[in-house]
């Protein structure tokens, strides 16, 4: 059955009412479209736990820097439809630009610490429009839990901390980063890359591999841990934008890890002209 399509923040308003009034729990997936199935892995989970699930459909111009991929991120939206059909999503919330930003729009939402560093400094405002337009989804749809993919980690701790900061009352739950069957992270920017780019674009995920099984073999130093990734992204003539340990939650450096405490490997590299990001759990 396709979903309901909602355009407008009145129609979403009144959808949500009467979804209360039947005592109904919602789960929400705010998506950018081109969906792939990391996407649908959060519907599904949307479904196991609430009873109505609905998603958005929002290329959100905020996000995007002045020199970024706006203007030409792909976009399927009958694919997209019968994608969210196939997972059991309910609504899809596609509201134009001007629905979100009308004229003399004028509040953002900034969380200062977990933003920084990292994407939050390759890409300065990135944060400022994520976390507007999530908080106003949050907002609108009032869903009992929220579903992000961990493929995007910084992004998931500034989700988590406006939703905690102010009282907006979701469960964020963060889902494993999905891949493809030879590593790769899926990745609606993955439909820009070549043939020969995507073979070369292996090598984040390898690295990030190589990292975690020195570790596991007692390698606790930072620099070597992040060594073994960057030796990969050379070895495929991939850029690097950054590579860093992480504690886990606060995002801040780590120079060394240890067994059981929660740390993140997180890189971000072009292949061409392509920037992907990755991370990966480490200790804890």
């Amino acid at each position: 059955m396709a979903p309901q399509v909602l355009r407008t923040v009145a129609e979403v308003k009144a959808w949500e009412t009467a979804l209360r009034k039947e005592g109904r729990r919602l789960a929400l997936v705010p998506t950018m479209g081109f969906l792939h199935e990391g996407h649908l892995s959060l519907m599904r989970e949307g479904r196991r736990r609430a009873d109505v699930v609905a998603t958005s459909i929002f290329v959100n111009p905020t996000q995007f820097g002045p020199k970024e991929d706006l203007a030409r991120y792909p976009r399927d939206w009958e694919g997209d439809l019968a994608r969210c059909a196939s997972a059991g999503v309910d609504a899809v919330f596609a509201p134009e630009p001007g629905v979100m930003y009308p004229q003399g729009y004028q509040t953002y939402v900034e969380v200062t610490e977990v933003s920084q560093g990292l994407c939050g400094e390759r890409r300065p405002g990135h944060f400022r429009g994520v976390a507007t337009i999530v908080t106003q989804l949050l907002c609108l749809f009032r869903p009992e839990v929220a579903l992000f993919g961990e493929k995007d980690y910084q992004q998931l701790q500034v989700i988590r901390a406006l939703n905690r900061d102010l009282h907006l009352g979701a469960d964020i739950v963060g889902m494993p980063t999905v891949r493809e069957p030879d590593g790769l992270a899926m990745s609606s920017r993955n439909a820009y890359l070549s043939p020969d780019e995507r073979k070369r674009a292996l090598a984040i995920s390898r690295g990030l591999g190589k990292a975690q099984a020195l570790f596991r073999a007692g390698t606790e130093e930072a620099r070597a841990l992040l060594e073994a990734i960057r030796q990969e992204l050379r070895a495929a003539d991939l850029r690097e934008d950054y590579v860093e340990l992480v504690d886990a939650e606060r995002l801040t450096p780590l120079a060394t890890v240890r067994s059981g405490q929660p740390a993140r490997l997180l890189v971000a590299a072009f292949c061409g002209a392509t920037r992907l990001i990755d991370n990966q759990p480490l200790g804890g």
